[in-house]
């Protein structure tokens, strides 16, 4: 053996003739070894490529889902260009679907015109519940429709589920009874809108960040928009062309949604292991974003009673002469103004403090629901519909910006679809208990007396968020400081210790 050949073979094994542990722990060098259960190491070949081909398949995923996970961390949204478009189209969206159900106010006095019966000790209770169930079933469908926008994206959710929703329009305008309705218009066509709706609040945090709340609130400002204008359309259609045929002209509507779709060109990187991650559970580990999707359906359970029974409680208070339309007026007037004021004043709030701004929402809902009995003028009417409509607006534009923060981009379209089914619940019960309570005790008093206190009791809730997110974060941190700190230490030890790595190469070195 020549001077060379024994250096090599030096440097091959060792000083003492064993292979170093910086090159046994090298999957690349010939002389790698496997370390068994027992914690000794094996030199078979067959164990080795085994536990070779193991930990590159392993290795190979954890880059994958890293790599996918830091190019969400660092995409940056363009804050404009074709981002427009897609806002005007998810505003659009958000006009046709909820302008259509916060105008069920009208279509309930319709429909029970249409239906009702004057011997039917329970026609409030019945007719309520096929507004109520359409909104509940937005709601109720969204867990579901974040799975498929994940999957699928935005664009073809958002475009299925609004010819969907053109099927159960449509289909409603041929019924002969109520009860077909509660399928029809109170499933169908809902579980449709659902589709529609959610892809347009994530698609926008693919094209705005720092204006996302004023974006937001825009967008939400079209059902403002169409609050204001469908009730007078609906009743000069009503009047015109009847029940049937009003259904009909409002296909229309979700026609265009349904090309406004296409729009929804999607901009950050796929998750490429977000197929094996049906339901994405991880972010209820977060406690303050399980607060906040607990408290604000416990919120709700009153917040949907108004829009349904306000128009009938108006005719049988002050009489049929009254333009009832004119508070669904006010509140779409002020809720838009509400929008695109607390839309902008979010962007300027730090993190999930914008969280605060939900609270006072919810106060002062409650606490104009409560005044709705109280109100025997119609003057006083029409102020509690203002300041109910102003905080409306502050509540639903500033709900995407809370998600993005408590969750992040990556995992918010889940994060909203699951707090939008919780809402679900809330949304679907009030109105038909109300409606019963109308019916047992011969008017609506009560029910918006109770409509009231769910909102202020869920706003005593999310007060908690803020604090409580904090804390994590700063546990999360100090976790991650100790842990650099050891890390430090275990190196600099390494560096000392006999039979360590780093002592093996010092003395490979000096053998060289």
């Amino acid at each position: 053996m020549t001077d060379a050949d024994g250096a090599l073979c030096e440097e091959a094994l060792g000083t003492d003739g064993l292979p170093t542990y910086a090159q046994a722990m090298d999957e690349s060098s010939p002389l790698a070894v496997e370390k068994t259960e027992n914690g000794e190491w094996s030199s078979e070949p067959g164990d080795g490529d085994k536990h070779l081909e193991a930990t590159e398949a392993t290795t190979t995923t954890a880059a994958a889902t890293t790599t996918d996970s830091a190019a969400a961390a660092e995409f940056v949204p363009p804050e404009g260009g074709w981002g427009w478009i897609v806002m005007l189209s998810a505003m659009w969206c958000n006009g046709s679907v909820f302008g259509i159900q916060n105008a069920c106010g009208v279509l309930f006095v319709a429909l029970l015109q249409e239906f009702g019966s004057a011997n039917d000790p329970q026609l409030m209770f019945k007719t309520a519940w096929v507004n109520s169930l359409s909104m509940g079933m937005i709601f109720f469908c969204s867990p579901v429709v974040s799975i498929f926008t994940d999957i699928f994206g935005c664009q073809r959710t958002a475009v299925v589920g609004a010819a969907v929703g053109i099927i159960g329009l449509l289909s409603s305008s041929f019924v002969s009874s109520l009860g077909p309705l509660y399928f029809t218009y109170g499933i169908l066509f809902a579980c449709g809108c659902s589709f529609a709706y959610q892809p347009s609040l994530v698609i926008l945090g693919h094209y705005f960040k720092k204006r996302l709340g004023l974006v937001n609130g825009i967008v939400t400002a079209g059902s403002s928009l169409f609050t204001v204008s469908l009730p007078f359309l609906l009743n000069f259609l009503l009047d015109k062309i009847g029940f049937y045929y009003t259904l009909r002209v409002l296909c229309i509507l979700m026609l265009i949604l349904f090309l406004a779709g296409f729009t929804y060109k999607p901009l950050l990187p796929k998750n490429n292991n977000r197929r094996k991650e049906i339901f994405n559970f991880s972010i209820f580990k977060s406690m303050s974003y399980c607060i906040w999707a607990f408290g604000i359906p416990a919120a709700l359970f009153g917040y949907f009673v108004p829009y349904v029974h306000l128009m009938k409680h108006v005719k049988e208070r002050l009489g049929p002469d009254i333009p009832e339309v004119v508070l669904l007026l006010c509140i779409g007037v002020t809720s838009g103004v509400g929008r695109l004021v607390f839309g902008r004043l979010a962007d300027y709030i730090p993190g999930v403090k914008k969280v605060y701004l939900q609270v006072i929402s919810f106060f002062f809902i409650g606490l104009m629901s409560m005044m709705i009995p109280v109100c025997h003028t119609f003057g006083g009417l029409i102020a509690v519909c203002l300041f109910m409509g102003l905080f409306d607006g502050c509540f639903i534009c500033i709900m995407a910006p809370i998600a993005f923060e408590l969750v992040g981009p990556e995992n918010v379209s889940q994060a909203i679809g699951f707090l939008l089914g919780f809402m679900s619940i809330p949304m679907t019960v009030g109105p038909p208990v109300a409606g019963l309570l109308r019916d047992k005790l011969g008017s609506y008093d009560v029910a918006f007396y109770l409509a009231g206190i769910p909102p202020i009791l869920g706003g005593i809730i999310l007060c908690l968020i803020p604090w409580i997110h904090e804390r994590t974060l700063n546990e999360k941190q100090r976790t991650l400081d100790k842990e650099a700190g050891e890390k430090t230490m275990d190196h600099t030890t390494s560096a000392l210790i006999p039979g360590t790595a780093d002592h093996h190469k010092k003395e490979d070195v000096s053998v060289i």
